[in-house]
C-alpha cells in the first residue's frame, strides 16, 4: 500500500512543490484526517492536492500548509506577526462587515486596507 508521500511523488512527478511534499509528510506522520483538521480544511481537499487533482486555488492551500506546518508568518498591521494561515482566515472573514466584537471590527478594517488582501476588479 502506498503512503501519502509516494502518492504525491507519483502524482506530481519531478515538479512536486516543496509544500505538497511537506503536506504528504505530515499526513504520513499522523493521518490525512488529522492534517485536514489542523488546517481547518476537508480531508478531500488534502487528498485532491496530494493526487494533483485539486482544481481550486493552490496558492491558498500552499499558504495554509506553510502557515500550519512550515512556520510561515506574516506581519499583520493589527496583530503583529501571525501564521500565514491565520492571515488568510482573517482576510476571508473581512469580505463582510459583522459588528460581533471589537476584534472582528478591527480586523475588518485592517484587512480591507492591507496590501496582502487582493481586491477583485
Amino acid at each position: 500500500m502506498e503512503g501519502p508521500v509516494e502518492i504525491a511523488r507519483a502524482s506530481w512527478g519531478a515538479d512536486i512543490p516543496a509544500w505538497v511534499l511537506r503536506l504528504a509528510e505530515e499526513c504520513a506522520r499522523s493521518s490525512q484526517n488529522k492534517v485536514a483538521a489542523q488546517m481547518n480544511r476537508s480531508a478531500s481537499l488534502v487528498s485532491a492536492v496530494l493526487r494533483a487533482k485539486y482544481k481550486g486555488d493552490l496558492d491558498a492551500v500552499s499558504e495554509v500548509v506553510l502557515g500550519v506546518f512550515g512556520g510561515a508568518t506574516v506581519d499583520c498591521p493589527a496583530l503583529g506577526t501571525v501564521p500565514a494561515n491565520l492571515c488568510r482566515d482573517w482576510r476571508a472573514r473581512s469580505t463582510r462587515f459583522e459588528n460581533v466584537n471589537a476584534l472582528r471590527v478591527r480586523m475588518y478594517r485592517a484587512c480591507n486596507s492591507c496590501p496582502r488582501n487582493r481586491k477583485e476588479a
